[in-house]
């Protein structure tokens, strides 16, 4: 004869509500692990400084100028020339294109205004200048 025991037997609790806690940290971790992988390739500069530096996260086509003068089309030196032929080629690509003009502190002021009119000629109507965040 076989003697039952007088402890009913319990099922195991599975609590839910710490695995999605867990599951919400990971998701939120892995988010902001993403935002700060964006990287921009592009020629490292020493950008002036503003007071409200804004980025955008949309594709932008970054063109640089350093303090010798180049021009750099996001990794590859052109000419003037090159550069106006290269942004019209990308502006029939896409008609909304968003050039980021980074110019280095120390380049000769009418450079950057040769590069921002040659811009400018190709139709291109959005156009951003790169600046570093205010050193407090």
């Amino acid at each position: 004869m076989q003697i039952r025991s007088i402890r009913m037997e319990e099922k195991p609790l599975l609590m839910i509500i710490p695995m999605i806690d867990i599951i919400f940290f990971l998701l939120v971790f892995f988010m902001m692990s993403m935002l700060t992988m964006v990287t921009q390739r592009t020629v490292a500069l020493n950008l002036p400084h503003a007071s409200i530096a804004k980025v955008d996260t949309t594709k932008t086509v970054p063109v640089s100028i350093t303090h010798d003068g180049r021009i750099f089309l996001e990794q590859d030196a052109v000419s003037l020339d090159v550069l106006a032929s290269r942004l019209s080629l990308l502006t029939l690509e896409s008609d909304k294109i968003t050039v980021v003009l980074r110019g280095d502190m120390d380049a000769y002021y009418g450079k950057v205004v040769a590069v921002l009119d040659t811009i400018r000629q190709t139709g291109i109507e959005r156009v951003s200048i790169a600046t570093e965040g205010k050193m407090q």
